[in-house]
């Protein structure tokens, strides 16, 4: 009894070895969070990777803390862009989204556009962004800053240093919740 007891143990044991094995070379299911060229796209609010027409990769949403995800009709028609797909696709009411970066200095463009049915006017929906604790935007409505709503804007901030290897994007809510579409973090050379 004790011999087949010892054969049947090395057997799962081997077995569980090899399975670590093949586990630990098996590729990654989760695009990096960093690609060779360093530049770190999300695609806020989508659940698989984008490549827009320029052939770069947005990663599906990650880092964000808090909130919930959106994506809206298809067939949602959405104004001077050619990536409208893009766009339908939100994180909203989040506190902050955070990446680990090598320190250096960046540019941060965030991409939004205003596709809440509930969005039909100015000032329903007003809230504040802070990049590495600046304030960047006071009182932000995208409603009012595209012009209307299924206007994509992006908001670029050059020079956005970081010392701590963590780059951050805060949200703070006055009226309504934060939402955006986009994050792009460019390492510059």
């Amino acid at each position: 009894m004790n011999r087949a007891f010892l054969a049947v143990s090395t057997c799962i044991l081997t077995t569980l070895l090899f399975a670590a094995i093949n586990f630990a070379d098996a590729p990654a299911t989760q695009p990096a969070t960093q690609p060779d060229d360093g530049v770190i796209r999300v695609k806020a609010g989508a659940d698989k990777a984008f490549t827009d027409p320029q052939g770069h990769v947005w990663q599906a949403d990650t880092g964000f803390d808090g909130g919930d995800t959106v994506s809206r009709d298809p067939g949602l028609k959405i104004e001077n862009t050619d990536m409208p797909d893009f766009y339908r696709n939100e994180h909203y009411d989040m506190t902050k989204w955070s990446a680990t970066v090598p320190n250096g200095t960046y540019t941060v463009k965030l991409y939004f556009c205003e596709t809440y049915e509930g969005i039909t006017d100015v000032g329903q929906r007003i809230f504040d962004v802070s990049i590495q604790g600046k304030k960047v935007l006071k009182d932000f409505d995208v409603y009012k800053v595209a012009g209307g709503a299924e206007k994509p804007i992006t908001k670029t901030y050059d020079d956005i240093a970081v010392t701590d290897g963590k780059i951050t994007v805060s949200f703070d809510a006055n009226i309504q919740s934060p939402q955006i579409n986009g994050i792009e973090i460019i390492p510059k050379k």
